[in-house]
């Protein structure tokens, strides 16, 4: 079971991990941003003093074979083995490919994933989706390798602009919702502008606890790990929509819109309280905004959630709804006036 730390001092933490591991060879595995911004925090760790270090370039761009081809040639000419031990400090697209580069080298060798991202701590680090993109697809090529372990860290965070600390808080929005009541309260009253990292470290180990459970229940995504997708149907075709405008938002940005829809379609069609729908619309009101879109863009979103591919087919879009917090209704569908009808809702509450 993929263990996760709530981290208090990343280096003694980090000791405390690595120390229960057996491995021949460490490796630690960056990309050009962390490498500047991130590893300095660990570099004099005793066991991260010795390790080889990997660095690959940064952004999506370099998710692909290639980059994958150099990690297993970096850690093949300085003698890794099957008993290598591989971390991975970084956000979430270098979690997917180290995580895939761990999983494939030597049929599979241990690796530690150390998110520094807010949206890669909530997201990718924790489940074991490990991938590159291929034939301009993203994430084509992958397979399903959690880590040992890990940490989560928010001093990792600071480093992150206002938008992309956002971006993560959408997933923990999403997190609480198919959690509890005191979940959801606690995530809808923190505070985004004037931040307490030590509450955000807290929050943020918490939300990868939801997501560990669903998870563990349901490790390849056959049930109720569907419940994970809460937003995204919607979201995602607000963020495809974004870059074919040439205005590109933030994925947790396109999931928090995508969120209000989903939950203005629970409350029609599964009772969803409104009592809870409004502070949440209300907080991500507050928080989200910024993308322009009219109603001449619906059919268009409409094809993109149809080409979804969570759906078994393109008939039938698949949702996830809530009839309550923590009451989840995998594998729902709605009407295209319904789905029209929750955009026409987004709008107006939210003011995009």
């Amino acid at each position: 079971m993929q263990k996760v730390i709530k981290v208090t001092d990343i280096n003694k933490d980090l000791t405390d991990l690595i120390s229960q591991l057996s491995f021949d060879k460490l490796f630690i595995l960056t990309d050009e941003n962390t490498d500047k911004l991130c590893y300095p925090l660990i570099q004099n760790n005793d066991y991260i003093a010795k390790a080889e270090k990997i660095v690959i370039g940064s952004g999506e761009k370099y998710k692909n074979v290639q980059t994958l081809s150099d990690i297993w040639l970096f850690l093949s000419q300085n003698d890794g083995t099957r008993h290598s031990l591989l971390i991975n400090l970084g956000g979430g697209l270098l979690t997917d490919v180290g995580g895939f580069a761990a999983a494939t080298f030597k049929r599979g060798i241990k690796c530690v994933n150390i998110p520094t991202t807010l949206l890669g701590a909530v997201d990718a680090a924790v489940g074991g989706k490990t991938g590159i993109n291929f034939n301009e697809l993203k994430n084509e090529i992958g397979a399903f390798a959690p880590a040992e372990a890990v940490l989560i860290d928010s001093s990792f965070f600071k480093s992150l602009d206002y938008e992309n600390l956002l971006s993560g808080y959408a997933e923990m929005i999403k997190h609480s919702l198919l959690d509890s009541d005191k979940e959801w309260k606690e995530i809808i009253s923190f505070d985004t502008e004037e931040i307490d990292y030590e509450r955000l470290n807290q929050l943020t180990f918490n939300s990868v606890k939801v997501k560990e459970r669903i998870v563990e229940e349901d490790p390849f995504e056959k049930g109720l790990r569907k419940a994970l997708n809460l937003g995204h149907t919607i979201g995602h075709a607000f963020e495809s929509l974004s870059h074919k405008k040439g205005k590109p938002v933030h994925h947790g940005y396109a999931v928090a819109w995508g969120v209000v829809c989903e939950l203005y379609l629970s409350n029609k069609l599964c009772g969803f309280p409104k009592e809870k729908l409004y502070p949440t619309v209300y907080f991500i009101k507050e928080n989200y905004s910024d993308f322009i879109f009219d109603c001449n863009d619906y059919e268009q979103l409409y094809d993109y959630m149809k080409h979804d591919k969570k759906n078994a087919s393109v008939d039938k879009i698949n949702f996830t709804f809530l009839s309550d917090i923590g009451k989840i209704r995998i594998d729902q569908s709605a009407t295209k006036e319904d789905v029209f009808e929750s955009i026409d809702f987004l709008r107006e509450s939210v003011g995009l």
